[in-house]
């Protein structure tokens, strides 16, 4: 029995409407979990507090994060793992197991049986409303034979216990199935905080399931490929399982890629590599069916690859799972189940389904309508919470507008059992609360049948009695634990077969969507880094001219302000229309160029940028690459939040800003080698620098100052490149131009020079992938070459000579305007020659897919 003097335990049961995976109806402690309770209890409160704390920093740490739309807490929010894990054990588990083999089973006889002779429909086992009103049909998909043993290569079945004490299942997902990755990071996660946890336990490993899973894709190559290109389809970033992507990416060694890093050509799909195209065989897909297809499915989709339907008719790419399989997310299906499993295997099903009524039916209809209060009520194509209904809680009206709702399309609706599904602890403000739980299990076609994931993924409704138990909703995840009486090792070893899959040793294989983010994130990087270290730089000199009443000073202020507009291209600003009056109260200005997200060419547009370039990266970046970027976002956000923007609070801002973006370049050159795409990344963070070099050097260097203000607008120009010191000691001089401008534009050693960085584009971009043809070049390396010719030609007297009326230096001026002119259109022709994704084919005829 639970006492009352165990704090854990303290007002666990206040309400004791539902089953408890815990406790029994008499309140004795469920077998079951009482040595997991042992150790839990073993734990004071405080040490529990402790490490439910370390799990939420590694969360964070690692960047496990689920996006969320709309949610203030930010784009992508942290996972939530709570300490206490869910558990079952290897008696039930065996009967759970049998169960989800049997139903995966069906839905792929099910699947098969759709697009193909559709005897269920014959034969008068399912209506055809239920399949042919379902949005889930794709009759672009009849027909279509497969070469895999399986046509359902992954199913995942969310279960809950039902009030029998029984698993139940609520939900079917094939198109799809996202949650392995999760259930990973969790065991992992559970594995390094509180490896106390399994004392005495023994728990299933997962390391099996996902060789089998690695096997499988391997496997399911048309015509027993060997050694078959295998790739991951993301619809990108913004999908609220991006990191899992990035996860399985990482984790099983295949490319992410987009829909725009594909092609059909020949009946056959290729990736765009630098090089060339390279044939791929099987595509493990999460971008949902309807949008896989523009050509033959939703045209105004940018997230699939055109005219792959006609691909896997002529049997030429092997697709995970099969564009199509939505149609088995179908709560139609529910109530004929049991019939279809007769019909298919002769046998019932296993696990229990929640009692369903489809309103296509007259009695069935009227069974619900006439009782609609007891009932919850679903359409059958949507998935999401909107579209299902809690009756109960509905007032009178919406009773009414959801009965003419289903009168006037009853095919659409099922009524099925109000019921409430079981409780587990969750270790929520120091104690032990009940929260509904729903598990996601995951199975895998092999040879003649299905394996089931050893556990799976389990999520906790967010608060006490909360009938909802949704990610989206602020749901908590939990570790699942499938008990066993053999030993096994809490040590993750994985093992894959190293011959089946894309290398990226190559920068020639480099999938060119990739290869343009991380050219890109090279350019935002550098564009970060030197736009802070210039405002710091502005920042501080405003700082001083405050307590100065020197007149060159306040003048030399006015002109790195000006600077700054041109440099950042954030015009009008202190160079246009207005000018005048915010120069005479500068910080206002600044601070939009600091904050102001929609200010083209400002820092915070810079920086969001840098992020989204890095996000769509994350599958090939460290841990602690992702600790550097994640501390930017925390300071970034925190000083938006507090709103004080003074000199001093925008100057540390940037001191510490600063000097994680000099960190992350670091680590980046520890994360990626240089044939895996670093050298992209290289050409982009050089290109960025040289051209923003150019533009400090033409606003600061080409107008002829007097010697004082001449002196003061030189120093800021190397103490914004951090080049004062590096000046001191190679010059042992005082400040001059000659000197300034042989360091920042002609020294062939200083890597901050123009010169070096010149020399350095041109040396990346010969290592690129060219024409096979040694006699040919291609423009970007004509371009940067002349770039390169023309600063070898320029010498320091040249580059100094006064114009006639002593105002400028036009040579100077049309040197630095030409290299400007030269770096932009290198830049162009890189992303031209390497990035060009604008093929785009489009449909004679438009197809309406409800969204």
């Amino acid at each position: 029995m639970i006492t009352d003097s165990n704090i854990l335990f303290q007002n666990y049961f206040s309400k004791s409407n539902n089953y408890d995976e815990v406790l029994k109806s008499n309140m004795d402690i469920n077998p079951n979990w009482e040595q997991l309770l042992d150790n839990i209890t073993s734990m004071d409160v405080d040490t529990l507090i402790s490490k439910q704390n370390e799990i939420n920093w590694l969360m964070d740490e690692n960047g496990v994060t689920y996006n969320v739309y709309n949610d203030p807490k930010g784009m992508h929010r942290s996972w939530d793992l709570n300490i206490v894990p869910f558990l079952i054990d290897k008696k039930e588990w065996n009967t759970i197991e049998k169960g989800i083999k049997q139903r995966s089973e069906v839905l792929n006889l099910i699947l098969k049986d759709i697009y193909g002779k559709r005897e269920l429909i014959k034969n008068g086992i399912i209506p055809p409303e239920v399949i042919f009103a379902h949005r889930g049909f794709l009759r672009q998909c009849d027909k279509i034979d497969y070469t895999t043993t399986k046509n359902l290569l992954i199913h995942s079945a969310e279960i809950s216990r039902g009030p029998d004490g029984r698993m139940w299942v609520v939900n079917d997902r094939t198109q799809a199935p996202s949650g392995m990755g999760y259930a990973l990071e969790n065991r992992y996660s559970i594995n390094r905080i509180l490896p106390s946890m399994f004392k005495d336990i023994n728990v299933k490993q997962h390391y099996s399931f996902f060789q089998e899973f690695n096997q499988m894709l391997i496997e399911s190559a048309p015509q027993n490929k060997p050694n078959p290109n295998i790739v991951i389809l993301t619809p990108g970033p913004l999908n609220e399982t991006y990191f899992e992507h990035a996860y399985l990416s990482s984790f099983l060694g295949y490319p992410l890629v987009n829909g725009n890093d594909l092609v059909v050509r020949n009946g056959k799909v290729w990736l765009k590599s630098l090089k060339e195209l390279k044939q791929v065989d099987v595509i493990l897909r999460r971008v949902d069916d309807t949008f896989m297809d523009p050509l033959e499915l939703r045209e105004d989709s940018y997230l699939g690859v055109t005219g792959i339907l006609d691909v896997v008719r002529n049997k030429n790419v092997t697709i995970v799972n099969p564009i199509g399989s939505g149609i088995l997310e179908n709560s139609g299906l529910i109530p004929f189940m049991n019939a279809i499993c007769n019909y298919f295997l002769k046998e019932d099903l296993i696990l229990p389904q929640i009692a369903s009524w489809w309103c296509g039916q007259e009695k069935e209809r009227n069974l619900v309508l006439n009782n609609l209060k007891n009932y919850v009520v679903k359409r059958i194509d949507r998935s999401n919470r909107e579209s299902i209904y809690f009756c109960e809680f509905l007032n009178k009206k919406e009773l009414e507008d959801l009965k003419n709702e289903i009168l006037a399309n009853p095919y659409r609706f099922v009524g099925q059992e109000k019921i409430s599904f079981s409780t587990a602890p969750d270790f929520v403000n120091g104690k032990l609360e009940p929260r509904k739980v729903m598990c996601r299990t995951f199975s895998i076609a092999k040879d003649d049948g299905y394996i089931v994931m050893p556990g799976g993924l389990v999520r906790v409704a967010p608060e006490r009695e909360n009938l909802f138990v949704s990610n989206q909703r602020g749901g908590v995840s939990k570790d699942f634990w499938v008990l066993t009486d053999e030993q096994e090792s809490n040590i993750q070893n994985y093992a894959w077969d190293n011959s089946c899959s894309i290398s990226i040793s190559d920068i020639n294989d480099l999938p060119s969507n990739t290869a343009e983010n991380l050219f890109w994130s090279g350019r935002y990087l550098g564009r970060a880094l030197m736009t802070a270290r210039y405002i710091r730089m502005v920042l501080n000199t405003l700082s001083k001219s405050q307590y100065n009443s020197n007149t060159s000073e306040a003048e030399s202020l006015k002109y790195l302000l000006q600077s700054l507009t041109n440099i950042t291209s954030t015009f009008p600003g202190f160079v246009g229309k207005g000018s005048e009056e915010l120069l005479k109260t500068p910080l206002k200005e600044i601070i939009s160029l600091m904050v102001d997200q929609n200010r083209m060419g400002g820092f915070a547009q810079t920086l969001t940028s840098f992020n989204n370039s890095y996000y769509s990266l994350r599958n090939l970046w460290s841990k602690d690459m992702w600790r550097v970027f994640d501390s930017i976002q925390k300071l970034w956000t925190k000083f938006i939040e507090d709103d004080i923007y003074s000199i001093g609070s925008l100057t540390k801002l940037l001191d510490r800003i600063i000097t994680r973006l000099i960190a992350f370049m670091g680590l980046i050159e520890e994360s990626i080698m240089v044939q895996q795409g670093l050298l992209l990344y290289f050409i982009g963070l050089q290109t960025e620098q040289a051209m923003m070099q150019v533009a400090k050097c033409r606003s600061l260097l080409v107008f002829n100052y007097e010697e004082r203000l001449q002196y003061e607008i030189l120093e800021s120009l190397l103490t914004s490149d951090e080049s004062l010191n590096i000046y001191r000691y190679s010059y042992r001089s005082y400040l001059s131009l000659e000197n300034v401008i042989n360091l920042s534009i002609l020294d062939k050693e200083y890597p901050k020079s123009l010169n070096y960085r010149l020399k350095r584009i041109q040396k990346d971009i010969d290592r690129l992938p060219h024409s096979k043809s040694k006699e040919m070049i291609s423009d970007c390396q004509i371009l940067i070459a002349k770039a390169n010719e023309k600063i070898s030609e320029l010498t320091i007297l040249s580059l100094t000579e006064l114009n006639e009326d002593k105002t400028l230096r036009q040579k100077l001026d049309d040197a630095l305007s030409e290299l400007s002119d030269l770096l932009h259109e290198t830049s162009l022709s890189v992303s031209n020659t390497y990035f060009n994704h604008s093929y785009q084919q489009t449909q004679l005829v438009n197809q309406n897919f409800p969204s």
